[in-house]
């Protein structure tokens, strides 16, 4: 008995995460995880920031995660602290970001009585996490924290949420952490199949015309040494999915931009005429493939990833490799031979200058313009985190990305909102770097609140809002699609957002005019504290390339030839 040590569950909570080497944790408190808070001073290692709504913590962890390759942390009371988590947890799910969320749960004697702020969060997260818990017994907290972290961070990365009862974390009780864990029926694939391996290496040989679609699964597994290195020992083209952006240095001679709904026309064109398609750490979704059996229909595919569920799912392909990429990389690396495609190089180049990204030659300010600019003056270095919408997508397509995990962004879920906690994460994930949040003035407004936190933490976040008035993708569909009938996305209500930041103690800057973007920027950058640009952009501009949804690289729509291009 000597040996044992006796905690309450709130201890072993915080013990429990130290172990875990949690230093950040997002959240706010309420009746249900207040016997959590109150021990928290008793563990100065961990840092909890308080943010102002629930939806926050989940996307600044979020955040938090992909800015550092360590599982994001928040905490929620009951009912709607739970409820309020969901949007991040699912952003979290869609988009492979490993996630503990730590819920105050009604006491035992109280569960599925209806009592006040009691909801089945096990329940309603049960499809967008890759696990959850109620905890049942004081014993547990520790051996189901260790599985948690564990189910999070391994194999395909994912949220899972860990819900303890009010009680539980009062009760005292014996406090053990397993060092080591065997959790059954969850045992990530880790080896390679080397005849599958094989079998990729013959088709690489065979190929004339091969591209690389690398995806999120290169960041997540840093492989990004190893990307470059088939790359470039093949001479094979890589091109990026959205959240693959910054995996790839786009400075590099074999790089070809990204492909999709809003990606750039001769990406699409590329994969199009590609006779051999590498898709590694990516899931072939619909606003990649359009219609799927119309896609890269000339192409063999080699598609890797550690997930089997997604090999398959969408895209037929000729080799299936199940495993992280960083490992399935390394053995084509050792199983190919250096080979050129100087003929398919020729041909790819000749396709980029038949079909540009353009820019307006325009004295109105328009959002690509300010983008390019941003480029610039950061001299792309930057760490670039936006919201969902046109905005993100110019951001994609104007700053680009020479340096490794700098794009932080919502991808499946499309969950407006993430631009101002998400900012808030990579910032405290990465404090000594630049962090610019290109937001849009609709999804900013939905947490703007998070305002607060930046400012109470003095956090040196950057904001360029593109501010049309709009919500900007939306109206362009029904511009599109709709013959202009715009109901319910012009916005009449925008704050002033100088104002609002000048509210929260943040300096506010008005832009109004081309002339003004680059010294707006800069000022920016001198300020040692938190900046918010606000950037009146023409309301009507739309975001080209553009394919409608299902449809196909045919019916790809390109800048309207009658804007002057330069």
């Amino acid at each position: 008995m000597n040996n044992e040590i006796i905690k309450n569950g709130s201890q072993m909570v915080c013990e429990s995460l130290i172990k875990e080497n949690v230093d950040h944790i997002f959240g706010i408190p309420g009746g249900a995880i207040l016997p959590l808070y109150q021990v928290l001073p008793e563990y100065p290692q961990l840092n909890h920031i308080l943010v102002r709504h629930e939806q926050g913590a989940a996307h600044a962890a979020d955040a938090y995660a992909r800015a550092t390759g360590k599982a994001g942390v928040a905490f929620a009371t009951s009912g709607p602290g739970t409820t309020n988590l969901v949007t991040g947890i699912a952003t979290a799910q869609m988009d492979s970001v490993p996630l503990v969320a730590i819920t105050g749960q009604v006491g035992r004697p109280a569960i599925g009585t209806d009592a006040f702020q009691e909801t089945d969060i096990t329940g309603i997260t049960l499809p967008i996490t890759k696990h959850n818990y109620l905890v049942m017994e004081t014993k547990d907290i520790g051996s189901i924290i260790k599985e948690a972290f564990h189910i999070a961070t391994t194999g395909r990365p994912g949220p899972v949420l860990v819900d303890i009862p009010k009680d539980i974390l009062q009760e005292d009780g014996i406090f053990e952490y397993p060092q080591n864990i065997d959790i059954r029926g969850y045992k990530p694939n880790i080896a390679v199949n080397q005849k599958q391996i094989k079998k990729a290496s013959i088709l690489i040989k065979e190929a004339k015309r091969p591209v690389i679609l690398a995806g999120h699964g290169i960041k997540i597994s840093n492989a990004y040494q190893e990307l470059l290195s088939l790359a470039e020992k093949c001479q094979i083209p890589v091109i990026n999915t959205l959240l693959g952006l910054s995996s790839f240095p786009a400075n590099h001679y074999l790089y070809y931009g990204w492909p999709g709904m809003h990606g750039m026309a001769y990406s699409n064109l590329i994969l199009d005429q590609a006779d051999l398609i590498i898709a590694v750490g990516m899931r072939f979704d619909d606003r990649i493939t359009g219609n799927p059996e119309k896609f890269a229909v000339s192409a063999k595919k080699i598609h890797i990833d550690i997930d089997p569920s997604e090999v398959g799912k969408i895209i037929q392909v000729d080799v299936p490799i199940v495993s992280d990429a960083k490992t399935a990389l390394k053995e084509l690396i050792t199983n190919v031979k250096d080979k050129e495609h100087s003929e398919w190089l020729i041909q790819i180049d000749r396709i980029k200058n038949n079909h540009p990204l353009k820019l307006r030659d325009t004295q109105k300010l328009i959002p690509q313009y300010i983008i390019k600019e941003l480029h610039e003056i950061t001299e792309g270095k930057a760490i670039i985190v936006t919201g969902v919408g046109q905005h993100q997508m110019w951001a994609a397509q104007h700053y680009t990305f020479n340096e490794k995990n700098k794009l932080i962004t919502s991808g499946g879920a499309g969950a407006m909102g993430f631009e101002v906690p998400g900012a808030l994460g990579a910032q405290v994930g990465r404090p000594d770097e630049m962090v610019w949040s290109i937001a849009g003035d609709g999804g900013f407004m939905m947490t703007m609140t998070e305002l607060a936190t930046i400012a109470e933490n003095k956090l040196p976040i950057k904001f360029a809002i593109i501010n049309n008035g709009f919500l900007g993708m939306v109206r362009q569909w029904q511009e599109l699609f709709y013959e202009k009938s715009y109901v319910s996305t012009s916005y009449n209500g925008i704050p002033d957002f100088v104002k609002l930041a000048e509210a929260f103690g943040i300096l506010g800057i008005k832009v109004t005019d081309k002339k003004q973007v680059k010294s707006a920027i800069q000022d920016a950058i001198d300020h040692d504290g938190p900046v918010l640009i606000d950037f009146i952009v023409e309301s009507e501009e739309n975001v080209y390339p553009m394919i409608p949804s299902g449809a196909t690289v045919e019916d790809m729509m390109e800048e309207p030839t009658s804007q002057e291009i330069k």
